[in-house]
């Protein structure tokens, strides 16, 4: 039997702290922007759309769809998925696909998030749905 993978913890700051606090809850949390109405991820204090400063945490569904992945089969820890998938809010962020036959994933596949533990708070990763 294989031993489950091991993720480093991920390195907070201030800005988002409060992310990494909601992940602990297993929420998915993005950035609104009240100026333009943009959601945006990786959740920062300005809007990378407008330049506000004005916006608001939201919880995300965890719902996307696979934009675009590549399969990296020879790698020193074994095969893995590494993706662009959009959130059902808008925002795209690049992921790992996981818990599943990496040969079975496609472009346009609905996925949902996926929490990894660490030492820390866990990490987000992106299933088939």
């Amino acid at each position: 039997m294989s031993e489950a993978k091991k993720y480093n913890a991920p390195v907070t700051n201030p800005e988002s702290a409060p992310f990494w606090e909601a992940a602990k809850a297993g929420k998915f949390m993005i950035k609104r922007c009240t100026t333009c109405g943009e959601a945006h991820y990786f959740p920062r204090a300005i809007c990378p759309f407008c330049f506000s400063d004005k916006t608001v945490w939201e919880e995300s569904s965890g719902e996307a769809t696979v934009y675009t992945y590549s399969l990296m089969r020879k790698s020193p820890t074994g095969p893995y998925a590494i993706a662009y998938v959009t959130l059902k809010e808008g925002p795209s962020l690049q992921t790992n696909i996981v818990d599943c036959d990496l040969e079975t994933v496609k472009i346009g596949q609905k996925v949902k998030v996926v929490w990894k533990p660490t030492d820390g708070a866990p990490l987000p990763f992106f299933t088939p749905a």
